[in-house]
């Protein structure tokens, strides 16, 4: 289509917001208290929370900003306000900072907008106010969460009243009624106290799951003006385009007025030029990339002297489409040789020579509720192990209850299973429910996304080719499981389900009688206890452990029986602390009969206590009060989402927070 017939199109998504002549304190020199409405004394401009079913003005006599039969566009979208209270905890409407026009009610966060239209971040509230239409007849249902309280009207009537102080409290409407095509007037509040702000809005009805109300939903009052302007992130990330109706008369100062956000954070800007094949466009630079699928926010302030045609462009505070193609990855993502994903033994406390890595790719299918595993077929997609299903580094990053794994591996003939050797299974972590199948033969179930499990597979085996591993997997997120801080609806403090196998999956073959577990414990006078545990072992078998220094010379050994702890010297230890994290090399191993299993682990020689350090109870490391300045990591990454890329990512991580002066941290 010609290009004004496709500005005048794309005004739909348009969204829009310009402080009154007279704004706040900080957005002018003016004063506040003669220039901006109060909500006790409302005005035309200024709707007030006592009136809301104040009637709009008429469409039947348009005036200059409402559009006429002649103008066809339609802007979809609600006027947002946005004010100071009067006084903390006043939850009032005193003094309007900025009014926007928002495309709908979707904001994990405000608070950057409440810093942007009032100047602060707490203490402030918000109104929406505009008509609602629905798009199919029937009942629906609302759904509001916010931080902090908010109350929604239909046609003046409470749908949703919780005006109360808490945060992130889903409130649900009872049903109502809408026809299509009958407008609605819809108001929706909230107010924020302190600390983060949010506001989300959802509906469903017999025929829509639960979801966002769309823009397309939401028209905004009559009479409201839209300035003529499209805004666009082009699909490097790096290009934001403001296409105006007329020529640019004058480009002004502009950087220093423009602020351009991505889910709220400032992104630098490296120029701004008016297009040189384009006088309309003006084409802003970013230093950094914008991400796909971030919410892109344009604020300028209207004082930086651009003008189109002429005339002054007004303060705009106003959604851009985004285009991007551009993902935030981490260099260690980049390097990432999806054949060979973490290489290293995963289990450096119990380690064994002979093992072989699963990591890589495998066959993978999304499956229904119940649905029951087809042995020996091939699975349509492929996906990197152990990377969860929905993070960038499992190559289809998308969510799925329920899964299939398969993969074919053949197990070195060397290991000699059968002939005095078994073969374990290892999964470092699968969320959240996993079944396993060898040769169509289940070996092992397990529930508990955190935990690592293990099945012999010995007698599933089949000659000595390719033998077939598969594993059903559900993780609904449901309320019976533990997440920790996974969530459906990612936002603030919450973050991107990882689903799936997600660590380390590894073959290891062992003897008829081999070592489960280690337990060590220090005694930082001079000992360390040792306890081999073993299934497999009788009253006979024998341990012997041997711990080493970091010169790999021998400081002491001990022999003694299986499961029961052994006590081994250590003489003068090298005290473990943050800023000297001395550790032991241990061997232990097990023999009974012709069986013998050896695997090399490592400890640190320390102690911690909560002790009395004069009159206070205090944290002591190695019997000396220490300061404990943690970190809370919530330990996800852009792209492996839960898995970190590679160990060398994991040790930045760490190491970064260290360099920071941290000394513990909760990863």
């Amino acid at each position: 289509m010609s290009r004004p017939e496709f500005r005048s199109h794309t005004l739909i998504l348009l969204v829009l917001a310009f402080v009154l002549s007279h704004p706040l304190s900080g957005c002018s020199s003016s004063d506040p208290d003669e220039s901006t409405p109060d909500a006790s004394t409302p005005d035309a401009s200024t709707p007030d929370a006592s009136t809301p079913d104040a009637s709009p003005p008429d469409a039947s006599t348009p005036d200059a900003s409402t559009p006429d039969a002649s103008t066809p566009e339609v802007v979809h979208g609600l006027k947002g306000e946005y004010f100071r209270m009067s006084a903390p905890g006043a939850r009032d409407f005193a003094q309007l900072g900025a009014v926007a026009l928002d495309p709908n009610i979707n904001f994990p966060g405000l608070a950057a907008m409440f810093e942007t239209a009032t100047g602060r971040t707490e203490h402030t509230t918000a109104r929406w106010t505009g008509r609602l239409t629905v798009p199919e007849t029937g009942d629906y249902t609302f759904f509001a969460i916010g931080d902090n309280g908010f109350r929604m009207l239909l046609d003046g009537a409470p749908v949703i009243d919780h005006w109360v102080g808490d945060w992130d409290i889903e409130q649900q409407s009872a049903p109502v009624h809408l026809v299509a095509g009958e407008e609605h007037d819809f108001r929706l509040e909230m107010f924020q106290d302190v600390g983060g702000a949010n506001m989300f809005l959802r509906w469903s009805s017999a025929t829509i799951g639960k979801q966002i109300v769309p823009s397309s939903a939401f028209t905004p009052p009559v009479g409201f003006e839209i300035y003529p302007v499209e805004l666009a992130v082009g699909v490097d990330g790096r290009r934001l385009t403001l296409d105006f109706e007329g020529p640019v008369t004058a480009l002004g100062d502009l950087m220093p007025h423009l602020v351009v956000e991505a889910d709220t954070v400032a992104m630098p800007q490296a120029s701004a030029a008016v297009a040189s094949n384009d006088s309309s466009l003006v084409e802003v630079i970013l230093s950094a990339p914008v991400q796909r699928g971030q919410r892109v926010r344009v604020s300028y302030d209207g004082t930086g002297g651009l003008t189109v045609d002429g005339a002054v462009v007004p303060q705009l505070i106003r959604d851009a489409s985004n285009a991007s193609t551009h993902r935030l990855r981490t260099e260690w993502g980049d390097q990432l040789d999806p054949d060979h994903p973490l290489p290293e033994y995963p289990r450096p406390q119990q380690v064994r020579e002979r093992w072989l890595n699963l990591n890589g790719r495998w066959e993978f299918a999304a499956a229904a509720a119940g649905a029951q595993p087809v042995f020996g077929q091939t699975l349509p997609e492929r996906i990197i192990v152990p990377f969860p299903v929905e993070s960038q580094l499992s190559g289809l990053e998308r969510h799925e209850d329920h899964m299939f794994y398969r993969k074919l591996v053949t197990v070195p003939a060397s290991w000699q299973i059968g002939n005095g050797q078994r073969l374990l299974l290892n999964f470092g972590a699968v969320d959240h429910h996993a079944r396993v199948w060898v040769n169509g033969q289940q070996v092992a179930e397990h529930f508990g996304g955190y935990t690592a499990f293990t099945a012999d597979i010995t007698s599933a085996l089949r000659g000595a080719g390719e033998q077939e591993i598969l594993v059903a997997v559900t993780d609904t997120a449901g309320p019976n499981q533990p997440i920790g801080k996974q969530s459906r609806r990612p936002g603030g403090i919450v973050y991107t389900q990882s689903s799936g196998i997600w660590q380390t999956v590894w073959l290891e073959p062992v003897p008829t009688v081999a070592i489960d577990d280690i337990v060590t414990t220090p005694d930082i006078a001079g000992t360390l206890s040792v306890k081999a545990l073993s299934a497999s072992a009788s009253a006979s078998a024998s341990v012997t452990a041997v711990a080493r220094d970091a010169n790999g010379q021998v400081v002491g050994t001990v022999t003694g029986p299986a499961n029961a702890p052994l006590t081994l010297s250590v003489p003068q230890p090298h005290l473990w602390t943050p800023d000297d994290p001395y550790l032991y090399n241990l061997d232990v191993t097990l023999t009974e009969g012709q069986s013998t299993d050896t695997v090399g682990s490592y400890f640190g020689m320390r102690s911690v206590a909560i002790q009395d350090v004069s009159g206070f109870p205090k944290l002591v490391l190695n019997g000396k009060p220490i300061f404990s300045l943690a970190m809370l990591d919530q330990g996800f990454w852009p792209d492996g989402l839960y898995t970190a890329p590679s160990d060398a990512a994991l040790r930045w991580d760490l190491q970064a927070q260290k360099d920071l002066g941290f000394n513990a941290i909760r990863k």
